[in-house]
């Protein structure tokens, strides 16, 4: 497990190495309801799932914790999967431990690529390039979040290293 200091574009490259889910255990706060973030897939996000059901699941990019709780019972975060030889941006929202999504857009590899995840009162607005998608938030006040890392799975775990570039905003 691990990321790469930063590099001269102002990038983080985190690794989710063969046979692991997490990229990193880092633990930072935020009191933000905005975050902002470029993201930069390469080739090794290309991968093939052990039982094919599994290649629906939804990997987590980047996002945060919500209603002063556990990521697992809340939180709202920018998933991806590689479907059908595309690589899917989704949503992907904890609410009271249970799990929903759904996608936002298709994107290409190696190219920047800019998301967003707004918490304003009793909705998410979830964006990347633009492209929106409003979800309902379960809680309305503003409590101090923790920032998700990059993660792959559902059952699975990395089937090889998975390199994934951020910059946050």
């Amino acid at each position: 497990m691990g990321c790469k200091k930063i590099d001269a574009d102002g990038y983080t490259t985190y690794k989710i190495k063969e046979g692991n889910h997490k990229s990193t255990y880092r633990y930072n706060t935020t009191q933000s309801n905005f975050i902002t973030f470029s993201v930069i897939f390469d080739s090794s996000a290309i991968y093939q799932t052990q039982n094919p059901i599994n290649q629906l699941d939804v990997n987590k990019l980047y996002g945060v914790s919500d209603c002063g709780c556990n990521h697992m019972k809340y939180s709202m975060r920018v998933g991806w999967r590689w479907v059908d030889n595309t690589l899917e941006l989704l949503w992907y929202r904890h609410k009271n431990g249970n799990f929903d999504f759904d996608i936002i857009t298709t994107i290409p590899l190696n190219t920047p690529v800019t998301c967003s995840i707004t918490l304003t009162g009793d909705i998410y607005e979830v964006c990347v390039d633009g492209v929106c998608k409003t979800i309902i938030r379960p809680c309305e006040e503003d409590y101090k979040k923790y920032y998700l890392y990059p993660y792959f799975g559902g059952n699975e775990k990395a089937p090889h290293d998975i390199k994934i570039s951020l910059k946050q905003f």
